[in-house]
């Protein structure tokens, strides 16, 4: 298991603890709301047994009883009610944000504004369970519909914003955190691509001396031409490494010739039990680029086509062509191919499936092309046991 799919699995992990702590949070607050909605029907059962000891009593001398009957009545101030009669018409109302105020001069007179928000307002408790019956007498039963307090909508509603803060600060803390770590991961494989450069620089020096050295002693001038080959081919490569986190010169240049070179390279470079074939494009493929580090993509991506083979043998086809306005190469192989999971892995800093390497050649060719040349590479296809294609995609010279 890579250290890919360790991040992978620790968050989903991290994940679900998130889940479970918002079921959890939410459950609780549910709870709160079931019990204050509990003590709000009580208050309301109260208020419903105090209007129908009011009728009762009727024409009662006991005056006392009365008043403390009508303050339960008074005392509601937060609990939106309406109370109809056995017709089903509205014989009071509490506690509404009426669209126009009572008339002071004749409070029992209600404006056909407030007559509709009244009537609408009651057609919508009728559809609910907020309601209590009161029997004020044998065969006589009013109706008590009423709404909940402010305390108890703005607590139901809490639980949401809460949630809401607390999957913004997840976010927040999981980007905060995922690019530190790039940031961290970018400023390591830059310093190692100029160290590497750096070291490269000293062998090389020498390379080239004892190149020399053997011409000078009459060997084989078509062996050291392929050895000089190579030799300015490590230099090429050191300084590619040397412009790793620096912006490159970007020109215009046709791909074709670099492609056929790149690929030219390569064929005397691997097994002959490898077919490498390039399929050139007929139109100009014209693109402001940096040669040199297009050619150690291409190069890299050979190599990883040469190293999926199984057995060492296979074919591997570049091609190359003019889409609209973009010029798109793509490098496709006959090896063990990659499986789902790990495409979107693939471009990952240390991510490598082979026994030896350290699984940076994808990543820094992704950077090569999309931040430096603005175009897109990615796997097009694969399928494991059949093979793999990657696509690049860059935009054309204009």
């Amino acid at each position: 298991m890579n250290i890919y799919s360790l991040r992978r699995y620790g968050t989903w992990a991290f994940l679900l603890l998130a889940v479970v702590a918002v079921a959890l949070f939410l459950i609780y607050s549910q709870s709160l709301v079931n019990d204050l909605a509990e003590q709000e029907r009580a208050r309301m059962q109260i208020w419903a047994d105090a209007t129908q000891q009011i009728a009762s009593e009727g024409g009662s001398n006991d005056e006392q009883y009365l008043d403390f009957l009508l303050g339960i009545i008074e005392g509601n101030r937060t609990i939106p009610v309406i109370l109809t009669n056995q017709q089903g018409d509205i014989v009071m109302h509490r506690n509404f944000n009426l669209p126009e105020p009572p008339d002071s001069l004749n409070p029992l007179f209600i404006s056909e504004a407030n007559k509709s928000f009244l009537a609408k307002k009651l057609t919508a408790l009728r559809a609910g369970d907020n309601v209590i019956d009161i029997e004020i007498a044998p065969g006589l039963v009013q109706k008590l519909y009423y709404e909940d307090s402010s305390l108890l909508r703005s607590l139901s509603r809490f639980p949401y914003v809460q949630i809401a803060m607390m999957l913004a600060f997840i976010i927040v803390v999981y980007c905060a955190v995922t690019a530190t770590k790039r940031a961290e991961q970018n400023k390591v494989w830059v310093g190692l691509s100029k160290e590497t450069a750096h070291q490269l620089g000293t062998p090389i020096s020498s390379l080239m001396a004892w190149v020399e050295l053997l011409r000078s002693m009459g060997v084989d001038e078509d062996m050291l031409r392929e050895m000089n080959k190579d030799v300015n081919r490590l230099a090429a490569v050191a300084s590619r490494f040397s412009k790793i986190g620096s912006k490159p010169r970007l020109e215009e240049a046709d791909l074709r010739q670099s492609l056929s070179g790149v690929v030219e390279y390569m064929r005397s470079r691997i097994s002959q039990k490898i077919e490498l074939g390039y399929t050139p494009s007929s139109e100009s493929l014209c693109v402001k680029a940096s040669t040199p580090l297009l050619e150690w993509v291409m190069e890299n991506l050979i190599k990883n086509a040469v190293d999926a083979m199984p057995q060492g043998q296979g074919s591997i086809q570049v091609a190359s062509a003019l889409e609209g306005n973009q010029v798109v190469i793509e490098v496709t192989d006959s090896g063990k191919g990659i499986s789902r999971r790990d495409q979107k892995s693939v471009f990952k800093p240390g991510f490598t499936t082979k026994t030896r390497g350290w699984g940076l050649g994808l990543t820094l060719a992704r950077r090569i092309v999309e931040q430096y040349h603005r175009g897109h590479i990615f796997v097009k296809w694969s399928e494991p046991g059949v093979g793999t294609t990657f696509r690049i995609e860059l935009p054309q010279a204009q």
